[in-house]
């Protein structure tokens, strides 16, 4: 039986050597060269993680598309996915193929689309290769070194275009000379080279290849951290802590003491930064989990403001057309403008910096201005491995209206974007959506404090019978 291919909310992903196979990433990249081909393209940049066979499904794809006459720039080692996003744009190339599960499990690995804009390919033109993938896998395939012969392939140093991109766009003496000290966590992933060329003198943790990960999934959130957080408690000398995750284009934060900052604040603190001090005008577009908080400011400040379905392909897909000032998601995938149209960890831990650097205020002190200008918040998530059957249960109740109350908590209202956001009052809310990468049942709550953010978890879950 043939395997039918889909791309879920950010590429293909699947089980190394079970799905995701030499033979199964053929047919994925000749349905690429396909639509490349139908629109008279010539070149793509490919890249691959720090992921297990990473090298080998790179060159496969880069062979494939020789194949049909199509020119790949391939970076020569791992490199993060805003690296190919921006190799794009400089290359002048068609479209950019990531090698890359992101922040999944490290048994798995995935094929990320890219488009010539240098970010996401939106949904329209997703469907539009994944419906070219055929059931059959090409069976006699050019070599690297023959495609090389015929120009067909060359190498491209992305990690150095993308330093120089950073470097000409950011006041690194300024940010150097602030007198805070920097701490990075890579997760062991294709962020780690970059920021220690950026910030050789910064203290570095899981800043190694390592394509197991050490068994945890490389998702930059407080429960994946813990080793993070506590070295920064430890080393007085450290003001801030950036982790991204295996492709680095998403972010978490930690201030001086040790305490997360998650996308929400950060996504605050951005459009801050970005109105009050560079003046800057435009839209704000965040998906569907992101906080409330965020529109809030928005209005306060007289911005447009646009929620969409998650995945950033959404909101790159504005950012393509409109002047979007801060764009980004609830799982740290965060983009400003000025850059490319792609969620960047690295970027916009660049941003954070420099705002530190310029006003001269901590981390600690920039989460203050934000409680100060919106109330204070906290957020927190819990991904539940559940049966399909419990899963699509849980969903049938929610579409179906049968969630009234939680506990003592009542709904005031629910939206439906993408999932189900439950409000009860304002300030606190609850959000229930199935993974669309992992088979996970996602639960999101807000609510003031962090001890109620974790009542409003436990009260729903045990509501909606997916624990004791």
């Amino acid at each position: 039986m043939v395997q039918k291919i889909k791309f879920g909310t950010d590429g293909w992903r699947a089980i190394i050597a079970k799905e995701y196979t030499v033979e199964n990433v053929t047919r994925v990249a000749e349905g690429t060269a396909k639509w490349v081909k139908q629109r008279n393209g010539s070149k793509v940049v490919i890249g691959h993680d720090c992921r297990f066979g990473g090298k080998l499904f790179a060159e496969t794809t880069a062979r494939v598309l020789g194949a049909y006459g199509i020119k790949s720039y391939l970076a020569p080692d791992f490199v993060s996915t805003p690296m190919v996003s921006l190799g794009i744009v400089k290359t002048g190339s068609d479209m950019g193929v990531v090698i890359t599960a992101s922040h999944n499990p490290p048994s798995y690995n995935g094929y990320k689309l890219k488009s010539k804009l240098g970010g996401p390919m939106i949904e329209k033109e997703v469907l539009e290769v994944e419906a070219l993938i055929p059931d059959k896998a090409m069976q006699e395939l050019p070599t690297i070194a023959e495609l090389e012969e015929k120009g067909l392939v060359e190498y491209r140093d992305f990690e150095q275009i993308y330093i120089d991109h950073v470097e000409s766009n950011f006041d690194m003496e300024l940010i150097k000379n602030a007198g805070f000290g920097i701490a990075f966590d890579p997760m062991y992933g294709a962020g780690q080279r970059a920021m220690k060329r950026l910030f050789p003198n910064a203290v570095f943790i899981h800043n190694d290849y390592n394509p197991s990960f050490k068994g945890q999934a490389p998702e930059p959130i407080l429960r994946n951290l813990r080793p993070f957080a506590e070295l920064i408690k430890k080393d007085g000398s450290i003001k801030v802590g950036i982790a991204t995750d295996g492709d680095a284009d998403r972010i978490g934060m930690f201030d001086e003491d040790g305490q997360f900052v998650d996308s929400h604040h950060i996504l605050l603190m951005l459009l801050i930064y970005k109105f009050k001090y560079q003046k800057e005008r435009g839209k704000v577009v965040v998906s569907f989990s992101v906080t409330n908080k965020l529109e809030q400011l928005a209005r306060e400040y007289g911005l447009d403001y646009k929620v969409t379905k998650i995945g950033f392909k959404y909101i790159a897909e504005i950012m393509a057309n409109e002047h979007v000032i801060v764009g980004g998601e609830e799982s740290g995938g965060l983009a400003v403008s000025g850059h490319i149209p792609e969620r960047d960890g690295i970027w916009i831990g660049m941003v954070i910096l420099e705002y530190m650097a310029r006003t001269g205020k901590t981390l600690k002190e920039l989460v203050d201005e934000v409680h100060d200008a919106v109330g204070t918040f906290t957020f927190d998530r819990d991904d539940l491995h559940l049966t399909e059957a419990i899963k699509q249960r849980v969903i049938a109740d929610c579409k179906a209206g049968t969630y009234k109350s939680f506990g003592d908590y009542k709904v005031t209202r629910v939206d439906t974007i993408d999932g189900f956001r439950f409000y009860m009052g304002e300030d606190r809310w609850v959000m229930i959506r199935p993974s669309g990468t992992e088979p996970v049942l996602r639960i999101y709550a807000q609510a003031p404090t962090i001890e109620e953010t974790r009542t409003v978890l436990d009260v729903v879950e045990r509501a909606i019978g997916v624990v004791d």
